[in-house]
């Protein structure tokens, strides 16, 4: 059954592969982005799938951008929290924006999407959230105080918030990735990739934003209504919590 599903960080990486399989799903997808705006006009007339340009670590933004989709394409009852950045540093060498803009756009942004949304789905009895998370969430990394206490934020914080929606037909998980084949990721040095990253994935390569969109859908799925609170790992056995 298709659904409207909004995908914030959903014009490139990871957040494009989810919004292609969700439309693919048959859901109605509205994509978030935060600044390339070329980027994001391609990517609509590549799929069709239209775009939203706010910024996910602003409250009200939050609140005015979901009112403004469910204006143009109906009630939301699937939500991908996927949007997120990097600014990496070792913890004494941090600065303040360093960490403030990571916490904002990757954690705090969570709860600015979710508490737009879940007013409605409770009350209409169905909804979806599903937020990506990180293999580093869950293990740490050096130089990403930041970026793993987000990611171990998210995994609070989805418990939290599929206790309290349960009883109201709202799943809430999350899907923590691992080593995935972005360009971001196909960017570093061969060397590097084979010695520091694949060397210590036992499956022996990178992942594809496809097998982790294709968790979102199952996630996302009317049938999925008894698996919540959960984090589903999605990185070839390096982290096994």
């Amino acid at each position: 059954m298709g659904r409207v599903a909004i995908v914030t960080g959903g014009t490139r990486g990871i957040g494009r592969a989810v919004s292609e399989a969700l439309k693919d799903a048959g859901h109605t997808v509205a994509a978030t982005y935060a600044g390339n705006d070329d980027a994001a006009n391609a990517f609509t007339a590549d799929t069709g799938i239209p775009v939203y340009k706010f910024d996910v670590g602003d409250f009200a933004a939050c609140a005015d951008a979901v009112a403004r989709i469910e204006a143009d394409l109906g009630p939301v009852e699937v939500l991908t929290n996927n949007a997120g950045i990097t600014r990496d540093s070792t913890l004494h060498k941090m600065t303040e924006e360093q960490w403030s803009a990571v916490i904002g756009t990757n954690l705090n942004s969570v709860f600015n999407m979710t508490r737009a949304v879940i007013g409605g789905m409770r009350e209409r009895g169905f909804g979806r959230i599903i937020t990506i998370g990180s293999i580093n969430g869950q293990k740490g990394q050096f130089g990403q105080s930041n970026y793993s206490a987000a990611k171990a934020g998210i995994i609070g914080f989805t418990k939290a918030v599929a206790l309290e929606n349960a009883a109201k037909g709202v799943t809430v998980n999350a899907v923590a990735p691992g080593y995935i084949g972005t360009e971001m990721v196909r960017a570093v040095p061969e060397e590097v990739l084979k010695t520091k990253i694949l060397a210590y994935i036992p499956v022996g390569r990178l992942g594809e934003p496809e097998e982790v969109a294709r968790c979102v859908v199952f996630l996302a799925a009317d049938e999925a209504g008894f698996i919540t609170g959960s984090t589903l790992s999605v990185n070839g056995g390096q982290y096994m919590a």
